[in-house]
């Protein structure tokens, strides 16, 4: 997993970065750069995809070069976006669907605001182990 490309943000509804983890591990800062900027620039495309789609996984919304982006959106409008090499879109849409479970977890905490970042070391933990199983 360590020469592949599996980068997640998780966007808020006014498109602010709420949580990102590269889940491949440490990257060349130009890499990490590149890897934001993809996705934040795919953002638009999410937009655009939810004009024709009610669905909340999109599938690939977005292409940069070999790289894929792959959406889902909650219905309080949260984006989370995954940035691959390519990837079965069953189990990316399974991670989606296992992510949001642990999202709603978070947002349901009293002291935890819809535009506030994640920064919870057992959510880290949990998207870790989910992305090692269903996209490893």
């Amino acid at each position: 997993m360590s020469s592949s490309v599996l980068t997640l943000v998780i966007a808020g509804p006014t498109d602010q970065p709420l949580y990102e983890i590269d889940l491949t591990g440490p990257k060349e800062q130009q890499a990490q750069y590149l890897h934001q900027f993809v996705l934040h620039a795919s953002l638009d495309a999410v937009d655009e995809a939810l004009i024709t789609s009610k669905e909340c996984h999109l599938k690939v919304v977005d292409r940069f070069n070999n790289l894929m982006v792959t959406a889902f959106v909650t219905p309080g409008n949260a984006r989370f976006l995954l940035l691959h090499d390519g990837r079965n879109d069953e189990s990316i849409k399974a991670f989606f669907f296992e992510l949001y479970e642990l999202y709603v977890k978070i947002m349901i905490n009293p002291f935890h605001g819809p535009a506030t970042k994640i920064s919870n070391r057992e959510f880290d933990k949990r998207v870790k182990l989910l992305a090692r199983r269903l996209l490893g």
